[in-house]
């Protein structure tokens, strides 16, 4: 066996992605927020969350190689290296990113080949959706919700996956912004301004709530909050920059984007709201 022989994965999209490619056998430790594949919970030892990790268990694992995702957990790595581990850490943020992530996550145990295979069916599947996509009587304008307080807009991939589904992101300025922070909407008049005609919330870490997104002061005059077409996508399928993102919650966008193009998307708000 080539390549890491004992894996730490600290975000879910690694994890997953070793599932697929039948490499599971070399993860001994997994974030706990981790629900894809769900047997992963029931397999592996939970060893961090996102901005913290148990530093002293994940030693005791003996990892060869430590996946991270990002600048937010630049501290962990940090750490791990000094305690001597090799650590790598991917930063996608784009559909092309991530796709390149998967790659190299194939490559670095040893399963080129299973790999192709695997990323050849998601972008078959990117690109039938985009040409169905491409035929719609109608494009919706849409805004999607990544947090509430303070207001945050969609990061790149779910940006370019809304294009993708037959969509226009309302605020595709702040989509190339790779932190949260630069993707805030201070002033969310903007919002109602640009009068988005599907509202999609993915809150990560808790439940997305339409009613009280209809209930913002002024939303009444956004088509969206008028015709109830607010709806959630989990984030565990939107906002994990891996196959998650790239195959079910493309479909949940699709759904969402073709249903309103063709005037079957029904009000997700309760009846009174």
């Amino acid at each position: 066996m080539r390549g890491p022989r004992r894996i730490v994965c600290l975000t879910e999209e690694t994890t997953e992605w070793l599932y697929l490619l039948g490499e599971d056998h070399r993860i001994v430790g997994i974030s706990g927020y981790t629900v894809r594949p769900r047997k992963a919970r029931l397999e592996k030892p939970k060893v961090s969350a996102f901005l913290s990790a148990k530093i002293d268990q994940i030693l005791d694992l003996k990892p060869d190689c430590v996946f991270g995702f990002s600048d937010l957990q630049a501290d962990i790595a940090a750490e791990l290296v000094r305690r001597g581990v090799q650590v790598t850490v991917f930063n996608q943020r784009s559909i092309a990113e991530i796709l390149d992530m998967m790659f190299q996550v194939a490559s670095m145990v040893d399963a080129q080949a299973k790999g192709l295979e695997l990323l050849g069916n998601i972008q078959r599947g990117l690109d039938d959706v985009r040409n169905a996509s491409e035929t719609l009587p109608r494009h919706p304008k849409v805004y999607f919700e990544e947090w509430d307080t303070p207001a945050i807009s969609a990061i790149q991939w779910v940006s370019e996956l809304i294009g993708v589904a037959g969509g226009h992101d309302v605020f595709p300025e702040l989509a190339t912004q790779s932190l949260g922070k630069n993707r805030i909407i201070a002033n969310t008049d903007e919002i109602i301004a640009r009068n988005p005609d599907l509202i999609i919330g993915s809150w990560c870490g808790k439940k997305f709530r339409p009613d009280t997104v209809a209930a913002r002061a002024g939303w009444l005059r956004v088509n969206a909050v008028r015709n109830g077409h607010i709806y959630e996508i989990k984030s565990p399928l939107i906002l994990q920059p891996g196959p998650a993102a790239l195959t079910d919650g493309l479909q949940a966008l699709r759904d969402l984007v073709h249903n309103w193009a063709e005037g079957t998307l029904p009000s997700n708000l309760i009846k009174g709201e």
